[in-house]
């Protein structure tokens, strides 16, 4: 993509993504996730009503008094976006592709993080892990990211999300708010994402596109595989072959809702002919209550 074309879609991504940051998800996102947060600041004496499950022992058997320890917001979070990459994001049959929701998301969730003093990092992968930027603050961090998602060229084409759990479970060893963006259209990934949800905050954000869910009746039709890059026939009129996909498709949805429930870890659904606004705000606010 040429620079003067890629500035300026850079620039409409950051004015829109931006203002709903400033304006909508900001505040949600601190109560969302910075009350979470919290470290050891003190102790002081017991008082009457306060909670006994945060009475420090230790300083109660050395000095005869009961003491409690007191804890404060901690004013600095890492959030962490691990963003797929593989070909079947580059898919869209409304108004925008899997992967332009896919940046905008990602946009909103990292102006609302800097407007919170919190740091960014990025996590790209398709079959394997393409490329990792460092947490970092700052508008110009930021910027970066957003040109990467724009232009970014994958090498992969399938998906691996036990791979990159893995790696990043490696690489990032500071407790952080984890974004998983991805169709989930894998399998495999449940150990390591048991592992990760174990040291930190993970949200599974399932991008779906509906006319990938039930394939529709028009014949029989050559059919290019995103993930493996291979071109097949395929007979859509045949009432077996609809109903064997949207079994395939239902299986990778139940098995993601059930893997990351079974890991104690959150998710949310965002269809590509709905807003996502709606779908993170109303998730803010589940989270936050």
């Amino acid at each position: 993509m040429e620079t003067s074309e890629l500035i300026k879609k850079v620039r409409k991504i950051e004015i829109k993504t931006k203002g709903l940051s400033k304006h909508l998800f900001s505040g949600e996102y601190h109560s969302a996730f910075k009350g979470r947060g919290m470290s050891f600041s003190e102790v002081r004496n017991y008082q009457f009503g306060d909670d006994v499950r945060n009475i420090d022992w230790n300083v109660t058997a050395r000095t005869g008094d009961p003491h409690i320890k007191i804890f404060e917001e901690e004013r600095e979070l890492t959030v962490m976006l691990l963003i797929d990459f593989s070909r079947s994001a580059f898919f869209g049959t409304v108004s925008q592709m899997k992967n332009e929701i896919i940046t905008e998301i990602c946009a909103v969730l990292a102006f609302s993080a800097i407007n919170n003093n919190d740091k960014v990092g990025v996590l790209f992968f398709s079959n394997k892990v393409e490329k990792f930027i460092p947490p970092k603050k700052g508008k110009q961090h930021i910027l970066r990211i957003i040109r990467e998602l724009i232009d970014f060229e994958p090498e992969g084409q399938g998906t691996n999300i036990g791979s990159t759990l893995e790696f990043f479970n490696n690489v990032v060893k500071k407790r952080s708010i984890c974004f998983i963006l991805s169709d989930f259209l894998s399998s495999g990934y449940e150990f390591p994402l048991r592992v990760a949800a174990k040291r930190h905050d993970v949200i599974g954000v399932n991008i779906i596109d509906p006319k990938e869910e039930a394939l529709p009746n028009v014949g029989l039709i050559r059919a290019y595989d995103a993930e493996t890059g291979q071109l097949q026939w395929l007979d859509t009129g045949s009432a077996k072959v609809r109903r064997q996909y949207e079994a395939w498709h239902k299986k990778h949805l139940d098995y993601f809702k059930s893997t990351f429930g079974k890991s104690g870890a959150d998710t949310v659904n965002i269809r590509t002919n709905e807003s996502y606004v709606n779908a993170l705000l109303n998730f803010f606010k589940k989270r936050a209550s």
